[in-house]
């Protein structure tokens, strides 16, 4: 039996690895066999998935036969809607009449995905049809709207009085669907008689009375102008809404000046709307209008008109713009620069400028953010003016956007800038500017050679500055230069070079800090060099073979317990057959041994026999233990659920618990917090003594022994 089963799995394999393209007749008639044996209902599934991309006419009866199957009904439609041939559309009318359940609901959907016109009788009669579960109603509504003809519409339509509540929703969605088949068909008079008649159905959802008047303000044949008019006008803010959209699309002409017709006469919050419409259509008629909605009173509509200049303002609207900036709301001011931000023209620069070196309290701030948001050139030597300010709010800000203005040339003025400061916000964006103008430069080796030479000269803490800066510009020069203060007779400087050595962000940090680690007489320095060191091996992107002799390296070289321990988690992580040879040569240290060899495990735990788990694990001089998981919780935040069962299921007599997938979602059954990164916490017994640990999501369950 297992020898059946087996040759049958592999049999399906390889005709699954076949190319579509060399796929014969033959190998089709192979694929059809194992929907007719007793294959499983995996592979069935699959069958059908290889059907869909190549199975002709000829796979028509066998893939009938299942329609009424609950488990394969929805793949057996998945592959016979994608065969070309009306035997298919024969084959789900006959199934109608046959199936029940979920497989009628799947057979119905699949005749509208094919736009099978033959079955609009068959489903019209499904429509209000007495004893007929409200689900195949509202699914038969839902394929006559997908099929999109006159005579399905004309069933739906017929339907529509009798249709109860719920009924009603989907009739109405099947009449839309089908006007706007009609009128991509150029079938405009029929799909302007649907949105009328849905319009004018006052116990109709809003919604759909909304989506008709779309339809109809955008019909060809209709007078969309005065239905425009008429929702911008009322009193119905969902219809209004409506309008409005359609309005954005419409490409008839007439449409703006209808909306500028009525702007002034409308509420704020209409007019809000018809601004919004008027810049998505690129109105340039607009921004008379959008001036004066920003001196109303509604400070939404101001909003809104402030929101909108950033399509169809100019430089005439910089003051207005700059006014709004400094003396409206936290709301309001943002709106007003981030239009400011990205107004075109040269003109919207000279202002800045201009009005910068006058400027006097909040103005002259915006200001000077201002020139650092459009890089604004002009503005340089008033911002260069500014940091030499009484007030510190001006000088921190004027830092900020020379950082975003200047170039590399101006770089020996701003790091002549750099010295003790008492104020800790103007040193923080004196260091960011220098990091903006060394990233944004075009020579980054000579920007960080720059402040190399700065670190020589520099007091106190200013050297740490300089040290976190160069880590931020990285490269060849600025390691150079910290690493040179790693290696300083100067105490402070030697400390801080070591300090930004454990934070680089690239490898070639690597062998400076093993370099480090053997040369100095220093026991902490030792320690941080290698955790450095080890850091690096775990983050970073390299080959395998850098990886692995890195790990090799640092079990040799660190002469801690618990940093050796580090690379063991290391070796875990990048699983292979040279980081299992490293872990089973740590396990000859008496201290390793015990998490070795479960390291060991843990990377072969996709292939291990369980049945031989325990002799594995007694050979690698593992004890049995006493092992009861008391709780187990998985999830994040409030989106947990209990998993206890499961792990008592699978927990033996080690402290590795091997579960049957290695994705926590697949083992426990489900996702409890999607998009969310989860954890997995154990409460449990060894030898009768209390533990606790938390894991993260995924994570080789390793136990460890409670204290």
């Amino acid at each position: 039996m297992w020898n059946s089963t087996l040759n049958k799995f592999l049999l399906l394999t390889a005709i699954l690895l076949a190319n579509a393209s060399t796929l014969s007749f033959a190998q089709q008639d192979k694929l059809l066999a194992v929907l007719d044996s007793n294959a499983t209902l995996q592979e069935k599934s699959a069958t059908c998935r290889e059907l869909a991309r190549v199975a002709t006419k000829d796979a028509v009866p066998t893939l009938a036969k299942m329609l009424g199957d609950e488990k394969l009904s929805h793949m057996a439609r998945y592959a016979l809607e994608n065969i070309r041939d009306s035997s298919v559309d024969d084959a789900l009318r006959n199934a109608l009449g046959e199936v029940t359940g979920q497989p009628l609901l799947g057979v119905i959907g699949s005749l509208g995905a094919r736009r099978d016109t033959e079955s609009v009788v068959a489903l019209a009669a499904l429509l209000n049809e007495p004893g007929v579960n409200q689900a195949v109603n509202q699914a038969a509504a839902r394929a006559l709207g997908n099929i999109g003809t006159l005579k399905a519409s004309e069933a739906l339509e017929k339907a529509l009085p009798e249709a109860s509540d719920s009924n009603q929703r989907a009739i109405c969605e099947g009449l839309l669907r089908c006007a706007e088949a009609l009128q991509a068909t150029e079938q405009s008079e029929a799909a302007r008689s649907i949105y009328d008649r849905l319009r004018d159905l006052s116990n109709a959802p809003v919604q759909v009375r909304a989506a008709a008047l779309r339809g109809a303000i955008l019909s060809p044949d209709s007078d969309g102008i005065a239905l425009l008019t008429e929702a911008i006008k009322g009193s119905d803010e969902a219809l209004a809404a409506a309008a409005v959209r359609a309005a954005m699309e419409s490409k008839n002409a007439g449409v703006t000046d209808a909306i500028l017709a009525e702007l002034s006469n409308a509420s704020p919050k209409r007019q809000g709307l018809l601004i919004m419409a008027l810049a998505n259509r690129g109105e340039a008629r607009l921004l008379p209008a959008v001036l004066q909605a920003m001196q109303s009173d509604d400070e939404q509509l101001r909003i809104v008109a402030f929101r909108v200049l950033k399509r169809v303002g100019d430089e005439s609207c910089v003051p207005a713009l700059l006014n709004a900036a400094v003396e409206g709301n936290a709301e309001i001011s943002q709106a007003a620069i981030e239009s400011l931000e990205i107004l075109q023209g040269n003109s919207v620069d000279d202002q800045v400028a201009g009005r910068l070196s006058e400027a006097q309290g909040k103005m002259r701030i915006v200001l000077i953010d201002l020139a650092g948001r459009r890089r604004t050139a002009a503005a340089i030597p008033a911002l260069w003016k500014a940091v030499d300010d009484d007030d510190s709010s001006v000088r921190t800000a004027a830092l900020a956007s020379l950082g975003a203005t200047i170039d590399t040339a101006n770089l020996p003025k701003l790091i002549a800038r750099l010295g003790p400061v008492k104020d800790d916000k103007e040193a923080a964006a004196l260091d960011n500017a220098l990091r903006d103008v060394c990233l944004r430069s075009v020579d980054r080796e000579a920007a960080a050679a720059q402040l190399a030479t700065a670190l020589r000269t520099a007091d106190g803490d200013v050297k740490g500055r300089i040290l976190d800066t160069l880590n931020v510009v990285g490269g060849a020069s600025s390691l150079k230069a910290v690493t040179a203060a790693a290696r300083s007779n100067d105490t402070q400087l030697r400390n801080e070079g070591f300090r930004v050595l454990g934070q680089w962000k690239s490898v070639d940090a690597a062998p400076i800090l093993l370099d480090l680690h053997n040369s100095t007489d220093d026991g902490r320095l030792k320690i941080r060099s290698i955790r450095a060191y080890i850091r690096i091996a775990r983050q970073f992107d390299m080959p395998a073979e850098q990886r692995t002799e890195m790990c090799r390296t640092a079990l040799k070289t660190a002469t801690r317990d618990t940093d050796k321990q580090l690379v063991l988690e290391v070796l875990l992580r990048y699983p292979s057959e040279e980081m299992q040879a490293i872990a089973l040569e740590a396990s000859k240290v008496p201290a390793l041994k015990d998490q070795a060899m479960l390291v060991v495990l843990a990377m072969a735990s996709k292939d291990i026999n369980r049945a031989d788990l325990g002799k594995a694990l007694a050979q690698a001089g593992q004890k049995p233990v006493k092992l009861e998981i008391v709780e187990a919780v998985y999830g994040a935040g409030t989106k947990t659920k209990d998993v206890t069962a499961t792990l008592s299921k699978y927990a033996k007599n080690y402290r590795i618990i091997f579960l049957p997938s290695t994705s926590y979602n697949e083992s426990f059954g489900g996702d409890p917090a999607d998009g969310i990164v989860k954890q997995l916490k154990i409460k449990y017994r060894i030898d009768g003594k209390q533990g606790e640990v938390s894991l993260a999501e995924n994570a080789t369950i390793v136990l460890p022994v409670p204290k």
